[in-house]
């Protein structure tokens, strides 16, 4: 659990930065180091999460390997990992959620945070504005197109009000 601070984002790799679809764009090779989308990055995407007024976190099932294979095509540095549990909870209370929702506001701790997915839902903005104390944005990125200007322009609203800047 994190102490308050400055808003945190939690990023997703497939999806929001490795779109799929038959509709996704390809910006290099396919075969790029054994996985077959990585030529759908868009290498700008880096700076643009860097130039948010945030801390990157990655919140996604490639866990370290964000950092090893995500990270330098994008031009992030190392970032913290959310660890996942071995074994998810499946209880009435629970169910609908996805599987990360009750782990990120207890890695958030105090902190306001954005949390970058595609695989977001109605549930999981209901339990996460009961559940954490800071302020929360959960934005569904569009699996098929990637992270866009849309949906930084929203992320960038949403931090301006939560951190005042």
């Amino acid at each position: 659990m994190t102490a308050p601070g400055r808003p945190l984002l939690f990023l997703d790799v497939d999806g929001p930065l490795i779109p799929f679809g038959s509709g996704a764009p390809t910006r290099g090779p396919l075969t790029d180091a054994g996985h077959p989308l990585l030529g759908r990055l868009d290498p700008t995407v880096g700076a643009r999460l860097l130039a948010l007024p945030c801390d990157l976190v990655w919140a996604t099932t490639w866990q370290h390997g964000a950092n090893d294979t995500i990270a330098p095509r994008l031009g992030l540095p190392r970032l913290p990992v959310v660890p996942w549990p071995e074994h998810d909870d499946d209880t009435p209370a629970t169910r609908g959620l996805h599987w990360k929702t009750r782990h990120l506001p207890e890695w958030a701790g105090l902190r306001p945070f954005v949390w970058l997915d595609d695989e977001i839902g109605a549930p999981d903005r209901t339990w996460t504005e009961a559940a954490h104390p800071a302020p929360a944005l959960l934005h569904r990125v569009d699996p098929t197109k990637g992270l866009t200007e849309a949906d930084f322009e929203a992320v960038r609203k949403w931090l301006s009000v939560a951190t005042g800047l």
